[in-house]
């Protein structure tokens, strides 16, 4: 049995809660939150006893193996050092950190505590048709990739930044659309293309003046290591509440992708397009935990941490490779800042 603790019981705990229960030989035997009503709420909705308002008591019980920090951008990487230090394995909800400089001090800490499993949560990866995609254009489906365009909607109103104090600002949540929302399609790329070499972007706040010191929308050129150009528009300001619309060109084949489903595929044999379609379109059984554009991925990515304390391995999604999706936010901001290419970083 792994036993696992919470940190932080807001919108995202329960969808790390559902995924805990949702595996054998997992139990949640403690949760802890800085507002005390927040974490009671949580914890007698999921019959969880133990509560501590200081997450440190929480680290300090020899029962808790795991735990996931679902917490504020500007305290995940705090939280996670301090977790490691404390001998426990982590999962850190996105966005690993706030700054660059939080993305250094967690791999570091990470590299000094290689018994311990760290991941950090990009569910979308786990996700049945990205898998499979990746799968196809690793097999040469698409012949070589040409291009690339991501185009990400969602709606993030007033009232929605205006629940917690730390949204949309640059001390609590480091930006806006890219670094909350956005992040994950981000993390989509580097999952299907490879890693990202710079960007040239622009952002701005459209709708959110007076409200939010970050931004809500954002449109940036990559270039991928590999030299395949793309580019990306994203946007929280959109009157539909989640659609990722994803475009891959190749010699081959191309296809328009949307919310993990193909919308169109065409190419030079036709066989191959309808191969890849169908493919594609095979019926997702799993179950979702949380809202539904979360998908199914978060209790596979779950699981798979789980297997990895069991099996002495590192998980499918290290703590390197989260962070190399937050230095491709935070890369775009620093472009957008100096108005010049940023260097994207590994880790």
């Amino acid at each position: 049995m792994i036993k696992c603790g919470i940190i932080g019981c807001g919108v995202i705990a329960p969808t790390h809660v559902e995924g805990y229960q949702a595996l054998p030989d997992v139990e949640i035997v403690h949760i802890s939150d800085l507002i005390p009503e927040r974490m009671e709420k949580l914890g007698e909705k999921y019959g969880i006893a133990r509560r501590s308002v200081d997450y440190h008591d929480l680290l300090a019980d020899p029962e808790v193996e795991l735990v996931s920090v679902c917490t504020d951008h500007a305290s995940h990487a705090q939280i996670v050092i301090d977790a490691l230090e404390a001998g426990k394995h982590v999962v850190c909800e996105k966005s690993p950190g706030r700054v660059p400089e939080d993305l250094k001090r967690m791999t570091d800490a990470a590299k000094r505590h290689p018994e311990l499993v760290v991941s950090g949560i990009f569910q979308h990866r786990f996700q049945p048709a990205n898998r499979t995609l990746r799968r196809l254009i690793e097999e040469g489906k698409f012949g070589r990739i040409v291009g690339v365009n991501l185009v990400f909607n969602c709606l993030r109103t007033n009232e929605y930044y205006q629940k917690d104090a730390w949204r949309g600002t640059i001390a609590g949540e480091g930006g806006g659309v890219l670094i909350n929302q956005a992040i994950h399609h981000l993390d989509q790329l580097r999952f299907l293309f490879g890693g990202i070499r710079r960007v040239s972007a622009l952002t701005a706040n459209l709708t959110h003046q007076g409200v939010i010191e970050v931004e809500d929308s954002a449109a940036f050129v990559v270039e991928f290591r590999n030299g395949v150009f793309g580019t990306v528009n994203a946007t929280n300001s959109a009157a539909e509440e989640w659609r990722s619309m994803l475009s891959v060109t190749g010699t081959e084949l191309c296809l328009e992708y949307a919310n993990e489903k193909p919308v169109h595929v065409e190419g030079l044999d036709a066989a191959r397009a309808r191969e890849v379609e169908e493919a594609l379109s095979l019926e997702i059984k799993e179950q979702v935990v949380g809202k539904q554009y979360y998908g199914v991925g978060h209790t596979a990515q779950l699981a798979d941490v789980v297997d990895a304390i069991r099996e002495h391995r590192a998980p499918e999604v290290t703590i390197a490779d989260a962070c190399g999706s937050a230095a491709l936010v935070m890369a775009v901001y620093e472009s957008a800042r100096t108005g010049n290419w940023a260097e994207v970083p590994e880790y």
